[in-house]
């Protein structure tokens, strides 16, 4: 007489193992929310999602980058638009300054206000920062760059000139309207000035208009990357909810039958008795 295993049942509980680790994984997978949890899930599919993930929160990093590039160029653009005022009020004074109805007390009066608005000019260059960095006094003459990209060497250079009085900056230090020959050539240093200013201002608003394209586009790109992304490792909730429950029909049927396996035996031990 041989006695064999009862290979009924040993079918039935590989079967109902393999139903139980796909339920399993099915509970994992919903979840998570995702199709890929782990590298044995899609190794192919981890390596691109993961890339993909790093070069989204590169384009997210850019975007605030060049948001904070804006922000300089404001900073800066808004206190050259003081010194223009200031400028006008100067050229405005020394238009005036060179009429040759005025007597001294009345050219000192208005040298007195030039002085003072020159002054002004070198306040406004020598404290003008965001976060700490000096905008106007020639600290950015030599550049400064902004990473607006995820990948290297995706860069924007920015120079700001010294916006002084100074002569290394707007040299309209030491104007002179004392007398109406002076007052005269000042008015030609200012307007100098003037063209100087509105050159930087012109420079800014120029690189501020690339930025606000730069972030548009660094949008749109982590968008789509995004979408990429998600068709990759994220779960389809519909499909895997019809697998889970198609795992539970055949996790009970394959409990059911183990038992009836394993009941076969019996069968047989009576036929002996």
């Amino acid at each position: 007489m041989r006695i064999n295993h009862n290979i009924q049942a040993l079918n039935a509980y590989r079967n109902l193992s393999n139903t139980n680790n796909a339920t399993s994984k099915s509970l994992e997978k919903l979840s998570s929310g995702l199709r890929i949890n782990r590298a044995a899930d899609d190794a192919a599919g981890l390596a691109i999602s993961e890339k993909m993930r790093s070069q989204i929160r590169g384009l997210d990093m850019a975007e605030r980058n060049s948001l904070d590039a804006i922000s300089l160029i404001q900073t800066a653009e808004g206190a050259l638009a003081s010194t223009h005022d200031i400028l006008q009020r100067m050229r405005e004074l020394s238009v005036q300054g060179a009429n040759g109805t005025l007597v001294t007390a009345d050219r000192q009066s208005i040298q007195d206000e030039i002085d003072a608005l020159t002054e002004e000019i070198d306040r406004i260059a020598n404290t003008t920062q965001f976060n700490n960095k000096d905008l106007l006094d020639g600290s950015m003459s030599s550049g400064v760059i902004f990473q607006i990209g995820a990948n290297a060497q995706e860069t924007l250079s920015l120079t700001i000139k010294q916006m002084g009085a100074s002569s290394s900056g707007l040299a309209i230090s030491g104007v002179d309207v004392l007398a109406a020959s002076t007052a005269s050539n000042a008015i030609t240093t200012i307007d100098k000035a003037i063209s100087e200013v509105s050159a930087q201002r012109s420079k800014l608003g120029a690189v501020q208009n690339r930025l606000e394209h730069t972030i548009s586009n660094l949008q749109s790109a982590n968008e789509n990357l995004t979408a990429a992304e998600s068709r990759i490792r994220d779960l389809d909730m519909a499909e895997e909810m019809t697998q889970f429950t198609r795992n539970n029909i055949l996790n009970q049927a394959g409990q059911a039958m183990l038992a009836q396996a394993n009941q076969l035996p019996q069968g047989v031990l009576q036929l002996l008795q």
